[in-house]
This record gives C-alpha cells, sequence and structure tokens, in this order.
C-alpha cells in the first residue's frame, strides 16, 4: 500500500494527507485551496506557480515544460507548477498572490421581458368527501374524481414517491390538500392544506465561470432571492475544453465534474430558499440553461463527441428529467426542464438568450453576441436567423495573458493610456492594490496600446518610442501597465506582445464569424449589436469598436443586455409557451460552420489587425478615437 504524505498549504495553512505522487495541484483542490490553473493542468498556462517553502527535495524533478513555463527570475527560488509537481515526502507549500484564485464579480442582472405567466407547474386545492364503506374509492382515484369535478381536469398520472406519501397526508391532513400537477399531466407533489399561493421554482444559468440560480414564484413570475458561485469545476480547468479532456482523460472524470455541478446548485438551492424563508422541498420545478459542454456534464452525457468533428450533441431538443434522477434536492417527484441546443456548440444558454431578446421578432438587423471562450453570435431578424461559434478562446477571460486573472477584487478593469506621455491610468476592482489584469481590462489595454501607438494595427510593438514603459524583455516587447512597487504581487504587471497576439486570435475568431454571418445574409451592415454575459456588461464599448471586436456600429447602438441567458431562464420557468417558442427558433436558426467555411480563413486573417485589414468595413474608426480622445 501507497505511504501517505502530509502537504501545508499557506498562507491559509489547510493540510492534508495524499498518497505520494500526487501532484500539488489535486492535493489543493482536495483540501479546498483555489490555485489558478487555467488550462486544467495541461501545462500551457503557467499560472499555478507555487513556492516550495520545505520539502523540496520530496518533488518530482523539474520538467523542460516547467522550465519553459517559469519566468526566468523565479528560477532556482523554489518556484514549482502544481499540475505536474508530485511530491513523495512531506512538503510545505506557499501559494502567492498572483497564484491564488480570488472570488469572482457576478453579474447578476439581465435585461427584462413582459412574458404572459403560464408555468408548467400549476397548484390545485382540494377538499376531499372521506372514504367509508360504501365509498372505498382508492385515494389516488379518489384525488382525481375531485380534479375532474372543481376544475375540469381529466386523467393524469402521479409520481412514485407522491404515491407512497400520498395517503398520509391525506389523513392527516382532514383529506383537505393542494396537489401540484407539472404540464397538466402527472402530479408532482401533494401537501397538507391550502398551499396554492405558494409555488416557487429555481431558473439556473450554468456558465464556464460563474453559475447563477433566481428563486422565482411561478404564480407572478418575481424573483425572491438570487444567488451566485464560481462554477466549482473550475478546479478542473477554466475553460470547457479544459474539463471536457479531465472527463475523458480519468475513468471517474465526468462522475466528478457532474457531481460538482450538483453540489454547486444544491447550495444554490439551500441558499436562495433560506433568504426566501422556505424549504428546498417546495421549490417544484428547475429550468437549466448552459453552453453545450456544460450541458451535457450537467445531465452526466458523455461530453467528448461534441469536442471532435462533426460536434454533434446527444440532443437539440429541449429536455426534462427528474431533480431527484440528477441529485438535485427540490420536491421529490419535481422535473428539471433543460433548453434545447441550436447546433454544435451554440448550446442553451444562447437559446435563452434568443428567448430574451427576441431578434427574430425586429424589423432591424441584429447581431446578437455572447463574449467568451466559445463565442456565440446570431444574426438576423424577422425574415431569418443565421448563427454560428467562434472558438476565441479565453483569452478576453484572463487566460493566457500573461498577468491575466478573473474578475476579482486586485484586478485591473478599466486603462487609459496618454498617447502624449505614454503613461497609463488604471482602475482596479475594489480600488486595491493591482495583481493582475481581468477582461474588461485587457480589452481596454489592446486598443489604447494602439490608440496611443504602442502597438502597430498589425499588432507588433513600436519599440522606437522613448519611455520606460516601452521595453524588450527577454527579446519579447512588452508594455508596463503598473510598476512592481504599485502592485500586491511585487513585481511589474505588463502587457506583452504574446498577450496582444492571443488578443488578436480571439477577437480576429469573434468578428470573422461577425462578417461571415453578415455576408451570409448579404448585408453591409447591422442596426444594432447586443452583447450578453456578464464579460460583456463590464468592456468598454468604444475600445471594442476600436480593436474591431464588434462591427462597425454607432457607439449608441451597442446594447449590453448582462445575463440574458439567466433572463431566458426565469422565462422559460413561468412560461410553457416560451419554452415551445424555445424549441422552435433552436430550430428555426441556421447555423453555419466557420471551421468549414471557404471564407474563414480570409475573414480570420483579415479580422486579426486593429481594427481590420480592410479600413472600409470600420468608416467610422476615426470618429471613434476622436470620442475616447474627447473623454
Amino acid at each position: 500500500m501507497a505511504s501517505k504524505h502530509k502537504i501545508i498549504f499557506q498562507p491559509e495553512g489547510k493540510r492534508g494527507e495524499f498518497v505520494e505522487g500526487t501532484t500539488i495541484l489535486d492535493a489543493a483542490r482536495d483540501v479546498g485551496v483555489d490555485i489558478e490553473a487555467i488550462c486544467g493542468g495541461k501545462l500551457t498556462c503557467g499560472k499555478c506557480q507555487v513556492i516550495i517553502e520545505q520539502g523540496m527535495e520530496n518533488l518530482s524533478p523539474v520538467t523542460d515544460d516547467e522550465k519553459r513555463l517559469l519566468d526566468r527570475r523565479k528560477a532556482g527560488k523554489n518556484y514549482r507548477l502544481a499540475c505536474v509537481t508530485k511530491f513523495y515526502g512531506d512538503v510545505v507549500v506557499y501559494v502567492p498572490e498572483e497564484s491564488r484564485g480570488g472570488e469572482q464579480i457576478i453579474l447578476k442582472e439581465g435585461v427584462e421581458l413582459s412574458v404572459a405567466i403560464n408555468p408548467a407547474v400549476k397548484k390545485y386545492y382540494l377538499e376531499l368527501p372521506k372514504p367509508h364503506l360504501k365509498d372505498d374509492l382508492g385515494d389516488f382515484e379518489r384525488v382525481l374524481a375531485a380534479l375532474r369535478e372543481d376544475y375540469g381536469i381529466g386523467d393524469v398520472e402521479i409520481d412514485y414517491e407522491v404515491l407512497r406519501k400520498m395517503p398520509d397526508v391525506l389523513r392527516d391532513s382532514d383529506w383537505k390538500v393542494t396537489v401540484s400537477i407539472w404540464n397538466d399531466k402527472e402530479i408532482i407533489d401533494i401537501q397538507p392544506g391550502y398551499k396554492a399561493e405558494e409555488s416557487y421554482g429555481l431558473a439556473v444559468d450554468i456558465g464556464t465561470t460563474t453559475v447563477v440560480g433566481y428563486l422565482t414564484d411561478l404564480r407572478t413570475g418575481k424573483v425572491m432571492a438570487v444567488d451566485s458561485m464560481m462554477n466549482p469545476q473550475v478546479t478542473y480547468g477554466e475553460d470547457v475544453m479544459s474539463r471536457i479532456t479531465y472527463a475523458m482523460q480519468y475513468e471517474d472524470g465526468l462522475e466528478k465534474l457532474n457531481q460538482k455541478i450538483v453540489d454547486g446548485l444544491n447550495k444554490i438551492l439551500e441558499n436562495v430558499c433560506r433568504e426566501a424563508g422556505i424549504s428546498t422541498e417546495e421549490v417544484c420545478e428547475m429550468t437549466v440553461v448552459g453552453n453545450t459542454g456544460m450541458h451535457h456534464i450537467f445531465l452526466k452525457i458523455n461530453p467528448q463527441h461534441i469536442a471532435i468533428a462533426p460536434y454533434v450533441p446527444a440532443l437539440h431538443c429541449s429536455h426534462d428529467v427528474k431533480a431527484r434522477d440528477l441529485g438535485l434536492n427540490i420536491t421529490k417527484g419535481g422535473y428539471v426542464h433543460v433548453l434545447p441546443i441550436e447546433a454544435g456548440w451554440v448550446g442553451a444558454d444562447n437559446v435563452a438568450v434568443l428567448i430574451a431578446t427576441e431578434p427574430y421578432n425586429q424589423e432591424e438587423m441584429c447581431l446578437v453576441i455572447d463574449i467568451g471562450t466559445n463565442g456565440e453570435i446570431v444574426l438576423g431578424n424577422r425574415e431569418k436567423l443565421v448563427s454560428c461559434s467562434a472558438a476565441a478562446g479565453p483569452a478576453l477571460e484572463g487566460a493566457h495573458i500573461k498577468h491575466g486573472m478573473r474578475a476579482a477584487t486586485g484586478a485591473i478593469e478599466k486603462i487609459r493610456i496618454d498617447p502624449e506621455t505614454l503613461e497609463p491610468e488604471y482602475k482596479t476592482i475594489g480600488n486595491a492594490p493591482p495583481r493582475g489584469i481581468c477582461g474588461s481590462g485587457i480589452i481596454d489595454a489592446a486598443a489604447e496600446l494602439y490608440r496611443a501607438g504602442i502597438v502597430k494595427k498589425n499588432g507588433r510593438f513600436n519599440l522606437d518610442l522613448d519611455s520606460p514603459r516601452v521595453r524588450e524583455v527577454d527579446g519579447t516587447p512588452e508594455y508596463v501597465i503598473a510598476w512592481a512597487d504599485e502592485t500586491s504581487i511585487g513585481h511589474d504587471i505588463v502587457m506583452t506582445q504574446k498577450d496582444i497576439r492571443e488578443i488578436q486570435l480571439a477577437k480576429g475568431a469573434m468578428c470573422a464569424g461577425a462578417h461571415i454571418l453578415m455576408k451570409e445574409l448579404d448585408v453591409e451592415h447591422v442596426d444594432r449589436v447586443i452583447v450578453a454575459g456578464a464579460f460583456g456588461n463590464y468592456i468598454d464599448k468604444i475600445s471594442a469598436l476600436i480593436i474591431g471586436l464588434v462591427p462597425d456600429v454607432p457607439v449608441e447602438r451597442i446594447e449590453s443586455v448582462g445575463n440574458a441567458a439567466g433572463v431566458g431562464a426565469r422565462i422559460a420557468l413561468i412560461s410553457r409557451e416560451k419554452r415551445e417558442e424555445a424549441n422552435r427558433i433552436a430550430r428555426n436558426v441556421e447555423h453555419i460552420k466557420l471551421a468549414v467555411h471557404p471564407s474563414f480563413e480570409k475573414e480570420f486573417s483579415m479580422a486579426m489587425y486593429f481594427p481590420h485589414m480592410d479600413r472600409k468595413r470600420y468608416p467610422s474608426h476615426e470618429e471613434v478615437l476622436k470620442m475616447r480622445g474627447a473623454e
């Protein structure tokens, strides 16, 4: 039997004992120490750097990949990568500031929409005649007879768990009960007494990074409580492909990923119910949205087939499953309604955005864009909708960026650079000393470096400038945003040439996708751009236009709608018609596969430029630059 060894994580002091050969990252995950591991342990990000305070001799040898990813200034200073370093004896590990996962700033609000309330679950109060020797009708049949007589409801089935408790509930309540019926066809709960005015549901948006739950009154549509958390799967990789890879590499990988999200949802359920003063069993239905990867992992469906061409999901249509089969602690007979998938990687979250923003009911040409690792784009109006998914990668969310981080305290979220002095001004979340740059700051940095002439339109640094902030380190150009003594991490925070390339790749994919959809519909311009998601809510619209992240459109016609996916999940919770609409729209949107589109390579290479190689695509660019200068 393999020996076990102790590991202690400072500064928290958390500790545990593990079988020798365990990686530091796996041990950290197990004891609840949040170490940044954006690539999910694939040795591409280098974010999981830790300091070995004791037990250096008990570690696996330094690999060539580690040497490549560790900063030269850290070589020989007991730095190791947690994802690959295994321990074979007792160790004490210090997690430095820049490697710690911060508490994410999560957007909970979104666009509002007027919807006629017609939930799938409805409650009916019954006063039943008591049985006697001349009336020995069965309990269930007695309930059916009362439903027909009082409400004109035909025969319905009954959930097994409800059937088991029905005899006791009927007699303990003196035959006065409230029954909950799902979709007019199944009794999913029975409660003693009059409870017809107490009907609750939970709408959930499972994002790759964040999860938000909305406890909703099914009679009024009012949100009673909201709770959110970092997606607990983040310890297995910050992007969805890292998690799918984890599920494929480990026999119990899918089980672990699924259990993480189920535990997280149950925690959200507990929190919102506590705030509202109800029990979790009073929640009688859930709706869930998420991208295709999150959708499959939540349903414990093998996700590997959506990771390889032709990216076919297990199902496209919406799906209803008993909550107890998923391990969710709502009423035992309750269902979870999962919205449909549009196509491939245009998932249920995008469908939720569509039913929340309704571009299919508009005359104007509308571009709906959800900026993220897997960017989802829809273009059209009431005549036709086309969609695509753009593999933007996680750079715009902080991954693959030297000092990129989540939107947590100390993250630089806003940057301005004086074109004359080349000196920056920045703002951090929480006004704390900077320790990295989050998504909105990354967009700002690229736009400002380009506007100030530090970065050329092709993305290359201009090293002919007289500023100590523009420099080369080990042959790599970079710009210093914050000097070491300003930060909480003890060294300069910079944007490097590699960072700019990563931003170009991400924005190029999004921009190319949008322009290909415009070609498909034969339109020269769009009337309105709707930016969905928490990230889109915080980015600067002018900065997005400066770098060409979105097509040329008047700034005032760019609309950030926040967590529209969450709004769509809430709408589906209270409206059966919207569920039907979601299935219909998901099938009517024409999906364009960028990977095999004949124009993609050309469009992508042109879109890599700031704002675009073809400046005719951005006729308002000079005016946009003047707007930034006039701020």
